[in-house]
């Protein structure tokens, strides 16, 4: 695969993106890597970790430009489309790359993906899709694309996140739960009825029904849904949790000597609880519904944390995720158009069913008609038709 990646984007630019592809790279020779930045910081951040040699392989696109967190998301197509980010996004387009991944203004890379790269033709809305490290790795989908969404998206993003943890993650059959504020099937307001109902009625997803907050960390589904307001505030709130759990373990096992102790003989416990909870572990976060791959890496992300997005990335490119959805997409479609007809076709027959009763009617009414023509000629003439006279 060849992957793209924007490194001038993030707190940590442009030496976390550079060391993260020279170490993508040396674990993974299989793949080719493209950086696209200013040059002269990309080799001299690579010059000053004594790791210039390591560029050779790799090839460099000189962009002026840079995207940052201020900006207007439009901005990547207007002011700045000599941005990195804009530049990699039309390399992607044009067939210059397989994925795209970049740690830039999540607004600007949401919008600049769907003006460039486009979505998928049938797609109603892309969706961020960021994978948490709980009790097993649950999908999070949308965590911070759409504000406002219907059911229709939010059914779209079921499947697409569906999709996405088979491929990626192996999972056979995903669960799919709905975010909710309680697990029955009335709970929520009008749209979250409504798409419930729609998920409950999916054939292509494994629904598990309404899920809360306080379960998903606990496994209780593979995949959850909702809107990108709330997908976003239950992100961050699960990352700082996931923080303030770190600093009070660190705080109870650097109280006295004999807790120090202790951390050390836990030492391994500890790394792997560390990792557990550490949700660069499982890279960046796709974004779903475009025509090819781009992952948002978070913006403080660093080295480690762009080899695992960019291994992510590889993933999903070579998985055919995005084929994936554009084959649901055609086949929803035409499951959609095929009910349209049998309907159609339903009205018809019961529209044919009642058009013998009328024309019954009718005939009785043309039989009747001669007598009373003949008993109003007769009227006429004074001639009685019953009696003959």
């Amino acid at each position: 695969m060849k992957i793209i990646i924007d490194v001038m984007g993030g707190d940590n630019a442009p030496e976390a993106g550079v060391i993260g592809v020279l170490d993508a790279a040396a674990a993974m020779p299989e793949h080719s890597y493209i950086i696209v930045g200013r040059e002269n910081e990309i080799r001299d951040t690579a010059r000053a970790a004594g790791r210039e040699t390591e560029l050779d392989g790799i090839r460099i696109v000189h962009a002026d430009g840079v995207i940052t967190m201020e900006d207007q998301p439009l901005s990547v197509v207007r002011e700045k489309s000599d941005s990195s980010m804009a530049v990699g996004l039309r390399m992607l387009r044009d067939g210059e790359g397989d994925a795209l991944v970049s740690s830039g203004n999540t607004g600007a890379l949401h919008a600049g993906s769907s003006l460039v790269v486009r979505r998928i033709r049938g797609v109603k809305r892309s969706a961020i899709a960021s994978v948490l490290p709980f009790a097993r790795p649950m999908l999070l989908i949308d965590s911070g694309a759409n504000i406002d969404v219907q059911p229709e998206y939010l059914r779209q993003f079921a499947v697409m996140g569906s999709i996405y943890m088979k491929n990626v993650f192996g999972i056979e059959s995903p669960q799919v739960g709905l975010l909710n504020n309680g697990t029955e099937e009335c709970k929520g307001g009008a749209m979250m009825v409504d798409t419930y109902k729609l998920l409950r009625g999916e054939p292509t997803i494994n629904f598990v029904g309404n899920v809360e907050a306080k379960a998903a960390p606990l496994g209780a589904c593979d995949v959850l849904v909702t809107d990108g307001f709330t997908g976003n505030v239950f992100l961050k709130l699960s990352e700082g949790l996931g923080q303030y759990l770190l600093s009070c373990l660190k705080d109870c096992f650097t109280e006295n000597l004999v807790t120090k102790a202790s951390a050390l003989a836990m030492r391994g416990s500890l790394r792997r609880l560390r990792h557990s909870v550490d949700a660069s572990e499982f890279g960046g976060a796709p974004l779903l519904g475009l025509s090819k791959p781009v992952l948002k890496t978070h913006g403080s992300s660093d080295a480690r944390a762009f080899v695992s997005t960019i291994k992510r990335a590889a993933d999903f490119a070579g998985t055919g995720v995005h084929v994936e959805i554009a084959k649901w997409v055609e086949q929803d479609a035409a499951r959609a158009k095929a009910a349209a007809e049998s309907e159609e076709a339903a009205k018809a027959a019961e529209a044919a069913a009642s058009t013998p009763e009328k024309t019954d009617a009718a005939e009785s009414a043309a039989a009747s008609e001669p007598t009373d023509t003949k008993n109003a000629e007769s009227a006429a003439d004074g001639t009685d038709v019953h009696s003959g006279t």
